[in-house]
């Protein structure tokens, strides 16, 4: 009885992990050994579409701006988290809002964190460029400011900078570490002699690896697969400077129709995520 019950519980969990993960994990598995368009039979090609992406432009250039991308904003956030986790430890007033000040950006949709960057990196009237412009001119600097996201140049920088404003998530990580180390190493290393520079380096950092590994395991995983800024703001442009993998994958998908090159980028970037989590895991040591 106490079985059946389980089971007719279990039941609507089963089912949605099987036909919403497990099902499509198996049928793109599948796919990218095809050629499918969505409507008309799969054909299958075996590594044709694996060889295709050796072949394609688009693809190594996805891989690039995805990997820029990965290795200038993750540890840019990694080490602005934690200077901003250190810095709201102490005890001062008004310490308790301004761990909801800098939380606040990661419950904020990402969508709607996307068309609000989209206004701030307006080449014309942005808020930053004017903000620029104003610095420029007060400075007698003769110079404009960057036009953002329409110029290739600077529109990965611009989706860049747009990342470290969700630091919240690692940073309240990162906060409760902190506040795991025992006050006594801190008074011991002060007996030794040690200034605030070598605590840090010799007690801080060492207790708080753990928790430093954590997080950049998550954010080697996030970073590899951005997606909905670079949609919403980009659509992949100027001239692919901001043709993220995920992107590009979902573009071939969704709107060339070709599902099983898709798939097979999809199991590449799986591939991916998990050789650098793999790396991850090693330099741990």
């Amino acid at each position: 009885m106490i079985f059946n019950s389980l089971t007719l519980f279990i039941l609507p969990w089963a089912l949605g992990f099987f036909l919403f993960l497990i099902g499509p994990i198996i049928a793109s598995l599948i796919l990218a050994f095809t050629r499918f368009d969505g409507f008309n039979m799969p054909v299958f090609v075996g590594l044709e579409n694996f060889d295709t992406a050796l072949h394609d432009p688009v693809f190594w250039t996805s891989l690039k701006v995805t990997f820029i991308f990965a290795f200038i904003s993750l540890p840019l956030m990694t080490a602005l988290s934690i200077g901003v986790a250190i810095l709201l430890n102490q005890k001062f007033i008004g310490a308790e809002a301004f761990k909801v000040i800098f939380y606040l950006p990661t419950i904020i949709p990402i969508v709607a964190s996307s068309v609000l960057w989209t206004w701030i990196f307006k080449a014309d009237n942005g808020i930053l460029n004017q903000f620029l412009q104003s610095i420029f001119d007060l400075l007698h600097i003769n110079a404009s400011p960057p036009l953002w996201l329409s110029d290739p140049q600077w529109a990965l920088p611009a989706l860049i900078l747009m990342s470290i404003w969700s630091i919240g998530n690692p940073m309240i990580i990162y906060l409760a570490g902190l506040q795991n180390i025992p006050e006594s190493l801190y008074e011991a290393a002060e007996l030794d002699g040690a200034n605030t520079l070598q605590k840090f380096i010799h007690v801080t950092i060492p207790m708080l690896m753990p928790t430093i590994f954590f997080n950049v395991v998550i954010g080697v995983i996030q970073v590899f697969q951005y997606f909905v800024p670079a949609f919403v703001m980009t659509s992949g442009g100027p001239q692919n400077s901001t043709m993220f993998y995920s992107l590009y994958t979902y573009q071939l998908a969704f709107d060339d129709f070709r599902f099983g090159y898709a798939s097979a980028l999809s199991w590449i970037l799986f591939v991916i995520i998990v050789v650098s989590t793999y790396g991850v895991f090693r330099l741990r040591k």
